[in-house]
């Protein structure tokens, strides 16, 4: 697996990816109505590639294919993080949160995870500090604020 720096050129593949995985990944945590909410299909592209390139993002490939994306902005905020549904369970993840943690200086991070998420962000040190149910598109879906302070593993 190689992880290099976003470009613009990834942005569509970055989108379809995330449909993929919310549909197949999160589908046992969320019903159809709320993955449907989640991920419409219909990503900005535009807003998308700004946020990537405002961001440091990274991209994992492996064999040519792009295996997973995530991007952190520079107060520490994890905003997306994921994993191709064909490519799950092999540190991808892990390998992308371990890079951007260490590009980003910051006193701790901060992601919003989903129900799927919570437990491998745990196993990371960071810690549920508020549940919320957050709107899409007028369906309620759960998450958690979770928190890793600095020097925490």
């Amino acid at each position: 697996m190689d992880i290099r720096g976003y470009v613009s050129q990834d942005c569509r593949e970055l989108a379809e990816l995330f449909y993929g995985t919310v549909h197949s990944v999160n589908a046992g945590d969320y019903t159809e109505e709320q993955l449907a909410a989640w991920a419409d299909g219909r990503v900005d592209l535009e807003a998308w590639d700004l946020s990537f390139r405002r961001h440091h993002t990274l991209v994992a490939v492996e064999g040519g294919q792009i295996t997973g994306f995530g991007d952190m902005d520079d107060t520490g905020y994890l905003d997306r993080l994921y994993v191709h549904k064909d490519f799950q369970h092999r540190g991808i993840a892990t390998a992308l949160c371990d890079k951007l943690e260490g590009a980003v200086r910051a006193p701790r991070f901060t992601t919003h995870a989903s129900i799927t998420a919570k437990p491998f962000f745990e196993r990371r040190g960071y810690k549920a500090v508020k549940e919320q149910q957050v709107e899409r598109k007028g369906v309620l879906l759960t998450n958690y604020v979770m928190i890793k302070e600095e020097g925490s593993c």
